[in-house]
């Protein structure tokens, strides 16, 4: 069993250094190419970023593991709530009260309640997948549009550092960019070839775990992968509530959150049909749909999330770990 909880960490591990290092490769590439930070943000970063969890669910669901394509995404999304939000507000108070919040956070809200819809007339045929991605292509544009409207009513880019940044944010947040060229271009293929071949050890030890635990693959996909493949979100959210930007934390959920479901699930099902497992339709996709509202709740009222509400997250997400593991147990 050593090897498997080996195979599991060290996949998940190079996951997130290989979509690291291909987002930093990416973005110098973009930025000598001209592209605009905008654009560099929205679909460079944001995919860069969700590239763990895009190898994951397509590679699990090419082996017929379908419990750990959509578990990954559907566990992911309610970890990005409960411990991503949780964790940062124990060091510092989250403030709620981003322009553009809302928003986003309404369409997270129709999105989940659009896959959920889908979900229940499994298996995701190619027709939801392209559904997914047109609205991810809705969403896009909505973002360039509404980011556009704002920088000329607030006379210029300038103002988007202190407004409706949730769509830039992402791209503020690299760092360690490379200058040179040649290093770029290493980083880029790095990045390639580590995303698959640490996406395939993960999926070996997940699917080699589940079978040693007793549960079915869609827990540990819920748990132990989607956890692991939330890391990049959670580390992120914590270094910016421990330098004084805890409102990071925010715009990082909700947009990961949209990828997560219309790019990841709206790509992997494009290539294949997925089957949802019975106990994601009883219990998971509901607390996604809840964590989506709870979301949308402190953005529409502007919450400004402490630590007492930091721990109670984090207790939810514990409580949600324990009864995921209790109800999916292989008889």
């Amino acid at each position: 069993m050593l090897i498997d909880y080996v195979s599991l960490v060290g996949g998940l591990v190079v996951l997130i250094v290989a979509g690291d290092v291909l987002v930093r490769g990416s973005v110098s590439i973009a930025e000598r190419l001209g592209i605009p930070t905008l654009v560099i943000g929205l679909t460079i970063v944001a995919f860069g970023t969700s590239a763990p969890e895009l190898v994951i669910s397509l590679g699990a669901a090419l082996d017929g593991l379908s419990g750990i394509a959509i578990g990954n995404v559907v566990g992911s999304n309610i970890a990005n709530v409960l411990a991503v939000l949780g964790l940062p507000a124990l060091f510092a108070a989250t403030s709620c009260n981003e322009n553009g919040a809302v928003r986003n956070s309404v369409f997270m809200v129709a999105i989940t309640a659009i896959f959920i819809g889908m979900a229940f007339h499994s298996p995701l045929s190619r027709f939801d997948g392209t559904i997914l991605l047109m609205l991810l292509a809705l969403f896009l544009w909505e973002s360039v549009r509404a980011t556009r409207k704002h920088r000329a009513q607030n006379g210029g880019a300038a103002a988007v550092a202190d407004g409706d940044g949730d769509e830039e944010l992402p791209f503020d947040e690299v760092e360690g960019v490379p200058e040179n060229v040649g290093l770029a271009i290493l980083f880029i293929v790095l990045g390639l070839i580590g995303l698959p071949l640490g996406a395939h050890f993960t999926i070996e030890g997940a699917s080699a775990l589940a079978r040693n635990w007793g549960v079915s693959d869609a827990v540990i996909g819920l748990t132990v992968v989607a956890l692991g493949t939330s890391l990049p979100e959670l580390m992120t959210s914590l270094m910016a509530a421990i330098r004084g930007h805890a409102a990071v934390a925010l715009g990082n959920v909700i947009g990961s959150n949209i990828f997560n479901l219309v790019a990841i699930m709206g790509i992997t099902s494009m290539v294949v049909p997925l089957q949802v497992p019975p106990e994601v339709l009883r219990l998971d996709l509901w607390a996604m749909l809840a964590c989506a509202l709870l979301v949308l709740a402190f953005a529409a009222f502007k919450v400004t999330i402490r630590w007492p509400s930091g721990i109670i997250l984090c207790a939810l997400y514990a409580l949600y770990i324990f009864v995921v593991f209790q109800t999916g147990k292989v008889a």
